[in-house]
């Protein structure tokens, strides 16, 4: 088993960046999700509700991002160490964690081309938001992703996907990995290997990560993340297959035991030792 690919998003719910290599912080991938874009309540915006994210090109700059949409001017953001801070929350259910405002030119920049209130914030301190505590262990972190630092994916359970919607010729097939948004991407497992992971350590060259959830998918994945259109797959044909009690599922969420560079190409090794 080798790592395939690796990709980072910087704005949450934003275009991913592919990487030939990566440093692993405690938080997540470097630079993964550090940006965030708020409604005014401060809470985040996603591809669930507005898909029109998948069109804001974000690239990392020397003091901080440079967005980049078709048909517009590319916007320096410069990172807002002294900005105003803010409370947010990634969903409105979830504790707020104290962030920094970009500056208002960037707010009007996305309000106009999302047609909706938004700001831009920046988590100054990835320290600052837990990890799930049923879930992680004390000191366990995580950027703005959804709940844990990395998310794992298989190309063979990708492919056992699409040849399922081969089968009932269903013309949303192949569906690219893309769909699923994962940080990391593996190959040379079986299909669906990744589950049996659950609770147990991986190591990806250098660094160990614990293999904390299974994860559970939503309507972004239906979104094609070049056009924003919406579709009905993955979820229906996983919804046949491959569910459990909360949801369809695909992909792994892991954490890090610690801090290193992977690459494409670094060799996984699969569990011998169960979390303890």
């Amino acid at each position: 088993m080798r790592v395939a690919a690796l990709y980072t998003y910087p704005v949450k719910g934003c275009r991913r960046l592919d990487h030939d290599a990566a440093r692993v912080e405690p938080w997540g991938l470097a630079g993964d999700r550090r940006w965030m874009i708020v409604d005014p309540d401060g809470v985040g915006l996603t591809q669930r509700e507005v898909p029109a994210l998948v069109t804001v090109h974000p690239r990392p700059a020397a003091d901080g991002l440079t967005l980049h949409t078709a048909g517009r001017p590319a916007l320096a953001v410069p990172a807002p160490v002294d900005g105003e801070p803010v409370q947010v929350r990634v969903f409105r259910a979830k504790d707020p964690v104290p962030a920094r405002l970009a500056d208002p030119a960037t707010h009007d920049w996305l309000s106009e081309l999302l047609g909706r209130p938004a700001r831009l914030v920046w988590l100054a301190d990835p320290t600052v938001r837990a990890v799930n505590p049923d879930v992680g262990r004390p000191g366990d972190v995580v950027s703005f992703a959804d709940g844990y630092p990395l998310l794992l994916t298989n190309t063979a359970s990708l492919d056992a996907v699409n040849d399922w919607l081969v089968e009932t010729g269903d013309p949303a097939a192949p569906l690219p990995m893309h769909r699923f948004r994962p940080n990391l991407v593996i190959t040379g497992a079986p299909a669906w290997a990744e589950d049996a992971w659950l609770g147990q350590r991986i190591r990806i060259g250098d660094v160990a990560f614990r293999v904390a959830k299974t994860c559970t998918r939503c309507v972004v994945t239906t979104t094609d993340q070049d056009t924003g259109e919406r579709g009905h797959q993955p979820l229906r044909i996983l919804a046949q297959h491959h569910r459990g009690p909360k949801g369809v599922l695909f992909g792994m969420n892991i954490i890090p035991d610690g801090t290193g560079r992977i690459a494409v190409g670094d060799p996984v090794q699969s569990p011998a030792v169960p979390d303890s």
